[in-house]
């Protein structure tokens, strides 16, 4: 890698490289000290072509989310499957590794524009700005990146474009998968709205058992199917279907109590070894 080279946005890779490896150093401990990450398919990672991939997740907080995948994706590749023990994996970084994101929270402080060189693709909401809502028109400037993004690496993108649960799939990702064709990776996660605050800087309690599951990559027909079939689509496979949202019985909410006793103290285990 020579000295001065530049990513397609600009960014010159020394410093992403450098920026990832500190990061990590510092956050490593967030999901493997202070918590404990299950992580499930990470076996998966390491067969991905080095481009034209997208990962497609629900989504819990502003920052946590995305550092977490950038330990896990990096893990995978240096051959730890489905952990990410000893963070030698961070010396030599995929640097091509993307991450879609609301322009406004990427310029909120010094902090998020620090992560912004790391990888994101800053993009305008269509829906919400400065806390209100608004109804704009989606700039064209914002899908031509995401696809730059997506011809030179990997790009992570939070289709519903918040952290709420069980929102909508906003059309523009199915809109941005028919144009550029990408293999759409589904990746579930869990444990992190419980971990940090909304801005997934801050632990908000520690001993919380997180997880990712990485799925199997969506089967997508790119001509023929249309945009809401590709929404629907998305939607189950990140498991925020409205389907999902169903009335629990008593004996699902006891059974669902018991497996989360044992996830307390499966991690307590953890932390003790």
């Amino acid at each position: 890698m020579g000295l001065f080279k530049q990513n397609p946005f600009g960014h010159y890779l020394i410093l992403k490289k450098w920026l990832i490896r500190t990061m990590g150093a510092m956050t490593h401990r967030r999901y493997r000290g202070f918590n404990r990450l299950k992580i499930e398919g990470s076996e998966i990672i390491k067969d991905l072509p080095e481009n034209g991939v997208l990962f497609v997740s629900n989504h819990q907080t502003y920052f946590a989310d995305v550092v977490a995948m950038y330990h896990v994706f990096n893990a995978a590749l240096s051959g730890r499957v489905d952990n990410i023990k000893n963070i030698g994996y961070l010396w030599h970084p995929k640097l091509n590794i993307y991450y879609v994101a609301a322009a406004e929270t990427m310029k909120s402080g010094f902090l998020p524009k620090l992560l912004a060189y790391a990888g994101s693709v800053s993009i305008d909401r269509t829906w919400r700005a400065q806390g209100q809502e608004v109804n704009r028109q989606v700039k064209f400037s914002d899908i031509t990146n995401i696809g730059k993004a997506i011809k030179d690496g990997w790009v992570i993108t939070f289709p519903q474009g918040t952290t709420t649960p069980w929102k909508p799939i906003r059309k523009g990702t199915a809109h941005i998968i028919k144009t550029y064709k990408p293999i759409v990776i589904p990746i579930v996660i869990d444990g992190f709205r419980r971990s940090f605050d909304k801005k997934g800087i801050n632990i908000k309690k520690r001993g919380i058992l997180q997880s990712i599951v990485i799925k199997e990559p969506l089967e997508i027909d790119y001509e023929n199917e249309t945009i809401n079939q590709i929404v629907e689509k998305l939607e189950y496979a990140i498991e925020q279907h409205p389907s999902f949202l169903k009335v629990i019985s008593k004996e699902e909410l006891e059974t669902a109590e018991k497996l989360n006793e044992q996830r307390r103290f499966s991690a307590k285990m953890d932390f003790e070894d």
